[in-house]
């Protein structure tokens, strides 16, 4: 079972801390089994944060047996960060764990020096903060998450979501990482390239193309472009082509490609069918393609995929 450490410090964003406690606690590996087991960890036995106080299950000594740790957002990033905190972080790291954070918590991140030399980022509202005052760390202020390996750093609010979902899928594959996505009732399809600054529009709203979306996640296996997916919206090329990107952040095609690739990941955890096959199952005109998209977007080959999270 795959231990999770989640920081609590004095000032703690108290959704950034539930949000890696639902989400990795509620779940369930294929056999049945807990998949994760999720430990509070206080700078003190009580802390302090808004409206209320936090009694941590456990102190920052529990940190050297995560093999992650999650790093929630503070409210107030330009207050000193504990010696005692940096140093729990610094030894967890040194022991082989994988450590993430969220929204602001890549302040405190940055303060071990973990992050200088990387890429990062942090909500959009304190990226600017977060550069200047740690100059050696490539802060990308546009992007969902980064990852890093084992750092992971991800923007503010849903962002973080879409962070703990990503590394679900690399713990456990896309099956595994589809079902936290219903229990938590999100998307599983943002990427974290994506751009932070997305404009919603109501899904009743002639603007929205949610029912579009809905309609190319059922036909992401067939042949389709731009201005097939312009005309069944009902507008021009480049309307349509900017009326995506502020409502996905994202290209139609880069969207498309990512629906083709997840269809994949499911299909070669849960079926036996040839590479070739999930190829032109999921709207691939060749499996050379298809190789080359996958890897690109998942890190591996698909047969090094099917080898590791092949149900069963």
């Amino acid at each position: 079972m795959h231990r999770v450490a989640i920081l609590a410090m004095h000032g703690f964003v108290p959704s950034d801390l539930a949000i890696p406690c639902d989400v990795f606690g509620r779940l369930q590996a294929p056999d049945g089994t807990p998949a994760y087991r999720v430990t509070v960890c206080g700078e003190a036995e009580e802390v302090r944060t808004g409206a209320f106080a936090l009694r941590a299950a456990s102190g920052l000594d529990r940190f050297d047996e995560a093999e992650t740790v999650i790093i929630p957002g503070i409210e107030d990033p330009s207050r000193p960060i504990p010696p005692t905190v940096l140093a729990a972080i610094r030894s967890a790291w040194a022991k082989g764990a994988r450590v993430a954070s969220i929204c602001s918590g890549a302040f405190v991140l940055a303060a071990t020096g973990l992050l200088d030399g990387r890429r990062a980022t942090t909500h959009w509202i304190g990226a600017a903060e977060l550069a200047r005052r740690f100059p050696a760390i490539a802060v990308d202020p546009g992007v969902l998450f980064v990852d890093e390996g084992r750092i992971v750093t991800s923007a503010g609010a849903s962002a973080g979501l879409d962070m703990c979902l990503h590394l679900i899928r690399r713990d456990h594959g896309q099956a595994v990482a589809a079902q936290a996505a219903r229990l938590a009732v999100a998307p599983l399809d943002r990427e974290g390239g994506q751009a932070q600054y997305i404009r919603h529009e109501p899904p009743g709203s002639a603007a929205s193309l949610a029912p579009l979306l809905d309609w190319m996640r059922e036909n992401a296996h067939r042949p389709l472009d731009v201005e097939t997916l312009a005309a069944r919206a009902g507008v021009s090329r480049r309307s349509f082509a900017r009326r995506f990107r502020e409502q996905t952040g994202t290209t139609p095609l880069q969207w498309l490609l990512r629906m083709r690739v997840l269809l994949a990941q499911a299909l070669l955890e849960t079926t036996p069918n040839s590479i070739d096959d999930i190829a032109m199952a999921t709207g691939f005109e060749a499996a050379v393609t298809f190789r080359a998209r996958f890897r690109r977007f998942v890190g591996v080959s698909p047969s090094a995929y099917r080898r590791r999270f092949r149900a069963g």
